[in-house]
């Protein structure tokens, strides 16, 4: 799957705080994988239309069980809300079972440096 592009569900206002989110998957199993891999439309469908989402992305190297995410919030509330809500809620916990490691890091930006680099957000992950 190639990176999915930057999409921006909401217009941020200009010169605003943001918060950026980025996460870093490897799946135990190809099977895990390719439950991730088939999951993702539905997650990217919610994002699309998430209150507070001023943009994501996505790259995927699922023959490698490995998995990134980028996205930026209005704020830590609205990624929160977005990370417990349904489908991702469910979707998350189903899915950690299937998960060998995974890494999260968020950071504050400003709306004027959207989008966010995928080259930050990879220098930025453990």
């Amino acid at each position: 799957m190639p990176t999915l592009p930057w999409t921006v569900p909401n217009t941020p206002p200009t010169r605003a705080e943001a918060t950026v989110f980025a996460s870093r998957f490897e799946t135990r199993t190809l099977w895990g994988a390719l439950k991730f891999f088939l999951r993702t439309p539905t997650i990217w469908r919610q994002v699309g239309r998430a209150p507070g989402a001023y943009g994501a992305t996505l790259k995927a190297q699922p023959l490698k069980r490995t998995f990134w995410t980028l996205s930026v919030w209005e704020s830590p509330k609205a990624l929160k809300a977005f990370a417990a809500s349904a489908p991702h809620g469910p979707i998350a916990a189903g899915l950690r079972g299937q998960m060998k490691d995974a890494k999260f890091v968020t950071w504050q930006t400003t709306t004027d440096e959207l989008p966010i680099d995928w080259k930050d957000a990879l220098r930025r992950l453990p």
